[in-house]
């Protein structure tokens, strides 16, 4: 069962989120702070991290972009229902999904199943319907996609994403072209079976953009149709 490292100050959040992924198997190291949790981090070596934004000292925004500065795993917010200045925030920083506090223990589990669901799909990351499959590695302009290694580069330099970029651009690369709306991307991109929060998509689009273009406000990857979504290029 996958690692979680849980990072939350609020005791009994802390208590009984922990208490429902053991029940559910999972192996939990929990940290009252940014600090506590930024330690434990080599030791534990977690699979995902479920983290709490409203912490004291090092808040979640900056814990986030430090684990984004060394690590690319999986990262879900915890946070208070309405706090959608700080999710937007959160995804900015580099989250890959969020939970609003009070969770269910079948919500936790099936939302941390879905992220890392989204970390070990076939490398190709295309959709089912996509034949024939892409070749492994693909050349797109100075930005180079390895599908079978999941790695990217551009200009001979290996660009660190994080898993939801990853996948996101595995995804629209394999159409190159087709035109993908806010909710396909959340059903095929993040799993999201139900009406999706489309900032999830926008976020994710946004980091991507200023890993993989020469000009984020002028995409030549990852472009904006605007009243449609997202395609990649043409270029």
């Amino acid at each position: 069962m996958p690692r979680v490292l849980l990072i939350e100050d609020d005791a009994a959040v802390r208590d009984g989120v922990s208490l429902a992924l053991r029940r559910r198997g999972h192996e939990v190291a929990a940290a009252a702070s940014g600090e506590e949790g930024l330690t434990a981090l080599p030791g534990f070596r977690p699979d995902i991290v479920l983290l709490d934004l409203m912490l004291p000292g090092k808040d979640g925004f900056e814990v986030c972009r430090l684990i984004r500065a060394e690590r690319q795993l999986p990262i879900i917010m915890l946070t208070a229902r309405g706090d959608d200045l700080d999710v937007v925030l959160g995804l900015e920083a580099g989250a890959d999904d969020y939970i609003v506090k009070p969770a269910r223990g079948e919500v936790l589990e099936a939302r941390i199943r879905a992220v890392l669901r989204r970390t070990a799909l076939p490398a190709d990351g295309a959709p089912a319907a996509a034949e024939p499959d892409p070749s492994p590695v693909e050349a797109y302009g100075e930005l180079v996609i390895d599908r079978a290694g999941l790695v990217v580069g551009k200009a001979g330099k290996d660009l660190a994403l994080a898993p939801s970029e990853m996948k996101l651009l595995l995804f629209l690369s394999a159409t190159p072209g087709q035109v993908f709306s806010r909710q396909q991307l959340l059903e095929q991109v993040w799993e999201h079976s139900y009406h999706g929060d489309a900032r999830l998509v926008d976020a994710c689009v946004m980091r991507l953009r200023t890993k993989i273009e020469d000009t984020p406000r002028s995409p030549r990857y990852v472009q904006t149709v605007r009243g449609f979504g997202y395609r990649f290029g043409p270029l």
